[in-house]
């Protein structure tokens, strides 16, 4: 990433919600898809709802220049799909300029040479985390999100198989880290907290994880990924 981090803010975080809070429909429980199916945490179930969100995309990011005065960047939304499905995520190392600390997706600024989104958040993974390529599905995105600290984020969703290892850059990743898919498709599980940013009070989501805060906009994607899995 070059030690320009876009993810771990939580910029704006002002409607946090969007459509409100879910309904609950138990912990550890899962909403029907569109065929009325219930989503589990069933590896090969989850991999055919990712690859069906991916046919229907969102409009492209596009180009590499600032967008309404926001900078172009992407970032890789790894899912791994193991027996136990999981989402990887990292820790920023705590001398970075931006974000330092924070929890992140592998990402960064979308350069010149990138094709593509999607190009920009697999070369960024490879960058960070060692991640080879060849071991990525891309199955599509999820919407653009616009964050305080002048980005606009264009969330690539990658499909992993179990058992692969990962090589944290010293410089930019201090770990990596695995949160359930199981506590996506829980509503209960994310929670509202009041912070002070930039001297503003705001309102932000927060997700559980036992050794990790896990917020700004790497909730923000997080949140639009789970309520797509439940198909709300």
């Amino acid at each position: 990433m070059k030690g320009t981090g876009v993810i771990g803010s939580a910029a704006t975080d002002h409607d946090p919600d969007g459509s409100g809070h879910p309904n609950s429909t138990g912990p550890n429980s899962a909403g029907p898809n569109s065929t009325g199916a219930v989503i589990g945490p069933d590896p090969a179930l989850l991999g055919s709802r990712l690859r069906a969100l991916g046919r229907h995309p969102p409009a492209a990011a596009g180009g590499t220049a600032q967008q309404g005065g926001l900078i172009a960047a992407a970032v890789l939304v790894p899912i791994i799909l193991g027996e136990a499905p999981t989402v990887l995520l990292t820790k920023r190392t705590p001398n970075l300029a931006r974000h330092a600390g924070q929890v992140s997706f592998p990402g960064g600024r979308i350069d010149p040479d990138d094709a593509s989104a999607e190009a920009a958040a697999v070369r960024e993974a490879a960058e960070e985390i060692a991640l080879d390529p060849r071991h990525v599905e891309l199955a599509g995105r999820l919407p653009d999100i616009a964050t305080g600290t002048g980005f606009r984020i264009t969330p690539v969703i990658g499909l992993l198989p179990p058992g692969l290892s990962f090589r944290p850059s010293p410089f930019e990743v201090e770990v990596v880290f695995e949160l359930p898919v199981a506590a996506l498709l829980d509503p209960d599980a994310p929670r509202r907290e009041f912070v002070e940013l930039r001297g503003e009070r705001r309102e932000i989501w927060v997700w559980p994880h036992a050794d990790h805060r896990i917020w700004g906009a790497t909730a923000r994607i997080l949140l639009d990924l789970a309520r797509r899995l439940r198909a709300e």
